[in-house]
């Protein structure tokens, strides 16, 4: 380990067990955060931040403009929305319709359809014009995620990154002829292939968005590590709007 590293506050990645109190692993795997940004938004900065950093980057081009977000209810599905209309580009959300639940910020979105309402793939084609849909975000999958996929221009893009409905895409997302690409987005692909040599710089553009304030997760509650097991039994837990923060030193 050089010395310079000595002391210095780290992301620790390349395996399980970030929430521990001690974790053994090479260097080569510690991030160093900034020292203007605190504990409680560093912590927060890997999954949902470098997620839809690295999916906008990878596949929002110059010259899109129909974007279309499923789960757009989701931290990530909020992400996205703020990395988008910072281009330029007003996402089009898709949710269920859940009673409770909207979208971090409604002005961020050019329109929010349910898909617990008729007519809404309907809705949907006329939101995305004769063209098409450029690039969807989908983690919901199933028949909502083939449809969306079914609305994707040819020479457009469907980025699959999650399966929120517990259904695969069906096949023929994959092999109808003149459908878009469909891309199968896995974090972890980048960071642990040649993005390991990258780390620093894969989370740069992490850290600025952090440090002017967006990309923020919203925490719910905070608790120590000793009464982690104790909190996640109580019955109000699964009804809190955020993330549960796990303070090691409590």
């Amino acid at each position: 380990m050089p010395a310079a590293a000595l002391g210095r506050r780290v992301l620790p990645l390349g395996s399980a067990g970030a929430w521990q109190q001690y974790k053994r692993l090479d260097h080569s795997w510690c991030v160093p955060v900034p020292d203007d940004l605190p504990d409680d938004l560093a912590c927060f900065a890997y999954i949902n931040p470098l997620t839809p950093v690295t999916m906008v980057e990878r596949f929002c081009r110059p010259g899109v403009r129909a974007v279309v977000v499923t789960a757009a209810n989701s931290v990530i599905g909020g992400h996205l929305a703020e990395l988008l209309t910072a281009r330029g580009v007003a996402p089009i959300g898709v949710v269920r319709g859940t009673p409770g639940r909207t979208v971090a910020e409604p002005s961020r979105w050019r329109a929010l359809i349910r898909t617990d309402e008729p007519g809404w793939r309907e809705r949907l084609r006329a939101l995305a014009g004769p063209r098409g849909i450029d690039v969807a975000y989908d983690c919901v999958g199933g028949e909502v995620g083939a449809d969306v996929c079914a609305l994707t221009s040819a020479d457009g893009v469907l980025v699959h990154y999650g399966l929120l409905s517990g259904r695969p895409l069906p096949a023929r997302c994959f092999t109808e002829p003149g459908g878009p690409r469909v891309e199968l987005f896995r974090l972890r692909d980048t960071v642990h292939g040649d993005g390991r040599r990258y780390l620093p710089e894969l989370f740069a553009p992490v850290f600025e968005q952090l440090r002017r304030g967006l990309l923020r997760t919203a925490v719910s509650h905070r608790v120590g590590l000793s009464a982690l097991a104790g909190h996640l039994q109580a019955p109000a837990v699964g009804h809190r709007s955020g993330k549960i923060l796990i303070e090691a030193q409590r």
